[in-house]
């Protein structure tokens, strides 16, 4: 089994922006569940404005974050302008990763997002050990079941 969403009930991926929603984890934006946050946004505008935030791959070129394209319509964002390539995990690179960006900043940056993956991570473990123990349960009644019907077959014959 795996996390899902309590809004989408689609499984939380460890990359994916989170939230707690009703005491539950939920995507922040179920439709780009791997959206940058808010915070991650306002940091960049910030601090990394007047430079390279992403190189696309495929085209060769680098861009700065106002250059980046977006699909409204399909709620995509942080695109290459060129050949509409997600660049979202290297924008994201690059913010845990600028020197622009003021050392503590930067460390309470990745710290927030340590805390996310660690969450969604303990959270799987539990659900992984909640079914380990339902299947152990379940096991344990077969075999309860099963000795009982043999009673009863055994206190019938007699």
């Amino acid at each position: 089994m795996q996390v899902r969403c309590s809004k989408c009930s689609r499984p939380i991926a460890l990359t994916d922006v989170i939230e707690s929603f009703n005491g539950q984890l939920a995507h922040l934006d179920c439709a780009r569940a791997q959206v940058l946050t808010p915070e991650e946004r306002s940091l960049l505008f910030v601090y990394c404005f007047d430079h390279v935030v992403a190189r696309c791959s495929d085209c060769g070129l680098d861009f700065r974050m106002t250059e980046l394209g977006s699909d409204l319509a399909g709620s995509r964002t942080n695109l290459c302008p060129k050949c509409r390539a997600d660049l979202t995990e290297r924008v994201r690179a690059h913010l845990y990763g600028c020197a622009t960006l003021p050392s503590e900043v930067r460390l309470r940056a990745k710290e927030v997002r340590e805390a996310a993956r660690q969450l969604v991570k303990r959270s799987q473990q539990a659900i992984d050990r909640s079914d380990v123990l339902i299947r152990e349960a379940e096991a344990l009644l077969f075999v309860r079941q099963q000795v009982l019907r043999a009673a009863m077959g055994r206190r019938a014959a007699s």
